[in-house]
């Protein structure tokens, strides 16, 4: 999963209803790259190297998980979806939008499609007012001067003024509960999920530590030898993050959200025990879970198995490559049949086969709109 990023991007325009393109192209910027966290003043200047209408300006600041190169691909995109039309001539020309990167973290980036700073950047005062209106201190990264100092000593002297109208930030919502978990088969991405959402909107975050276990290797290449030690070890050990991380909640966060249920146990020692073993497991996880805190709410994140597989496969964990289709199919029907067994257990099942939530942005926000639905029939 990609690190968030903050960049800078300018917005311009000087043909059509200019400002609703400004709006249009942030919304479109919320929908495909990332939060639109802080926007400028709209300024209106000159045409820049040809004769045209006056541009309106502005720059946005956009937290984004895509790439400098992702992030232009999609800019691209959105340029071409408001009507924009470039010629195959030299010079400048009128755009109904005009899309720019003009920083993205500290990175610099010289390649024949994309500049990191934008080469212009400190000469165009069409950038550097909007852009002082958000970062003023911010150090250039190859220039080392501010963006105030930049101002200062900008070569542009063509006429530059803000005008009334404003536009405004957007960012994802989410609907929070105290604790929030999130489950699936291996391999459904629930884990990608918590953390981006913990990220997000700063949640207290609780990963299963299943890369600690010393049994799981072994019990993926002899099940029947390794199944009890390897189930009664993770009950011991989520017991134990559970009641440290949840009894104690972060003063520091929102919400806690979790990747696993203390069920789970359950769920996947059914599957994976002898009878007699079971048995004697179920006893252990009554006596060992019963102060430990429910989630609010319990979210199941259903992919097919050839989904699940393709993803195994992608995340090249060594001992998960043999996992067959059929043990993937038993821990789904045993995470079904725990939950029509269940009634203090409400669970939403999300079907995600379709999508990529990791890859594409609007999945994203479609999940966490979905899961935000059931927060506010929970809450309410």
């Amino acid at each position: 999963m990609n690190t968030i990023t903050t960049t800078y991007i300018a917005l311009g325009s000087n043909q059509g209803d200019k400002l609703t393109l400004l709006k249009e192209a942030i919304h479109e910027i919320y929908r495909t790259v990332g939060d639109v966290t802080q926007v400028s003043k709209v300024y209106k200047t000159p045409a820049w190297g040809f004769e045209g209408e006056d541009f309106l300006n502005a720059v946005i600041e956009v937290k984004t998980r895509c790439s400098a190169k992702i992030t232009l691909e999609k800019l691209l995109a959105i340029e071409l979806q408001l009507g924009r039309t470039r010629l195959n001539t030299e010079g400048y020309q009128a755009r109904t939008i005009d899309l720019d990167i003009l920083l993205y973290g500290e990175e610099v980036v010289n390649t024949k499609s994309l500049s990191i700073p934008h080469p212009k950047l400190s000469e165009r005062n069409f950038v550097l007012y909007p852009l002082a209106d958000l970062v003023p201190s911010l150090v250039h990264p190859t220039l080392n001067q501010s963006i105030s100092n930049l101002v200062s000593a900008s070569p542009d002297d063509s006429p530059i003024e803000a005008i009334t109208e404003q536009l405004q930030p957007r960012t994802a919502e989410f609907r929070q509960v105290n604790y929030l978990t999130i489950e699936g088969n291996i391999g459904s991405g629930k884990t990608s999920l918590v953390e981006m959402i913990a990220e997000d909107f700063n949640g207290k975050l609780i990963l299963e530590r299943f890369k600690d276990n010393p049994f799981l290797p072994k019990f993926y290449e002899d099940q029947s030898r390794f199944a009890f030690p390897l189930e009664m070890s993770f009950l011991a050990d989520r017991h134990q993050q559970l009641m440290d991380d949840i009894s104690q909640l972060d003063l520091f966060s929102d919400f806690a959200i979790s990747d696993y249920n203390p069920n789970k146990s359950l769920i996947f020692s059914k599957v994976t025990l002898q009878e007699d073993e079971y048995a004697l497991y179920k006893k252990i996880f009554a006596i060992m879970y019963s102060e430990v805190p429910k989630p609010d709410v319990y979210v199941y994140l259903y992919q097919n198995v050839d989904r699940l597989l393709r993803n195994i496969k992608k995340r090249g964990r060594d001992y998960e490559q043999n996992i067959s289709p059929e043990y993937l199919k038993n821990i789904h029907d045993g995470y079904l049949n725990f939950f029509n067994s269940q009634n203090k257990i409400d669970v939403k099942i999300i079907d995600i086969s379709d999508l990529d939530f990791v890859a594409n942005r609007e999945d994203y926000l479609f999940l966490i709109n979905k899961i935000s639905e059931i927060n506010s029939k929970v809450s309410g």
